[in-house]
């Protein structure tokens, strides 16, 4: 069942395209990656199909309903992380999350969502007090707590150290394995490559490429197979690297060394495709 169903989309400002024409499937329970350059179009449609602005033209379903119309039920099924949030900040994180909790009809428990977080050490201190890590991890807690059926997390791990991402990598896939759709934008390409089952590229307001991290922009196409022997060192590109190894190895080449398979990474992809509409 799709949680987003999108056609047509259209956004303008001042005779300016931000979105042109963008169709989009996202299927209930995916964690769904929506990657572009700065200007690409991506924060516009995210902030229709949250509800936060009105489009120009297409169709949009979101949970079954046109956000345009929908009312305070439905908001109550979104979670949204923003790249930036309004501060209280004299109220400690368990009294925000609380706080904010109490507006939901069923929201999670706020002290499971403070420890999911890794805010427990913190949950006594007040928000002017944190780091901006931590302040981010409130972010994140606030966007979960009310239970959504729907996240969006807009650059989510923003000044997290590494530890604190991989926490968090594992929280978003306990979300997404209790049936927790996620839309996720992130410039960490990696981050949208461990998380996402899908994603779509953005560029000049069009999707440029929809698929699997694995198979986006043909990786999965032809790989490059590298190794050194006693006539120097060679390169060949191939859609079969496996034969190629096994013919190698059948060789039996003593100074055959530093054989590597190698495939075109997710960034390579991601700069060709944004590169080709620029």
């Amino acid at each position: 069942m799709a949680v987003i169903e999108v056609s047509q989309l259209r956004k303008s400002y001042g005779g300016n395209s931000a979105v042109d024409g963008i169709d989009l499937r996202v299927e209930r329970g995916e964690v769904f990656g929506l990657l572009g350059p700065n200007g690409a179009g991506k924060t516009t449609t995210v902030e229709i199909l949250e509800g936060h602005r009105r489009r120009d033209g297409g169709e949009v379903r979101v949970l079954g309903d046109d956000p345009d119309n929908a009312g305070r039920r439905w908001r109550a099924r979104l979670g949204i992380v923003l790249q930036g949030t309004a501060d209280a900040p004299e109220l400690t994180v368990r009294e925000i999350i609380r706080h904010v909790a109490g507006y939901y009809p069923a929201p999670r428990d706020p002290d499971a969502v403070i420890e999911q977080c890794g805010l427990a050490e913190k949950a006594k201190s007040k928000l002017r007090t944190l780091s901006g890590g931590q302040r981010r991890r409130v972010d994140v807690a606030l966007g979960i707590v009310g239970n959504p059926e729907l996240l969006f997390l807009d650059e989510p791990t923003t000044g997290f150290d590494p530890e604190a991402r991989r926490h968090f990598w594992t929280l978003i896939r306990g979300l997404a394995a209790d049936g927790t759709t996620i839309v996720l934008t992130s410039h960490y390409l990696d981050e949208v490559e461990a998380l996402a089952g899908r994603l779509a590229i953005l560029a000049g307001g069009r999707i440029v490429a929809e698929g699997t991290p694995q198979d986006l922009g043909g990786r999965t196409a032809e790989s490059t197979v590298t190794w050194q022997d006693a006539d120097g060192a060679h390169r060949v590109a191939t859609t079969d690297p496996t034969a190629l190894v096994a013919a190698l190895s059948r060789r039996e080449d003593p100074s055959l060394t530093e054989l590597r398979v190698e495939r075109r990474s997710l960034e390579d992809v991601y700069l060709e495709l944004i590169g080709e509409v620029r």
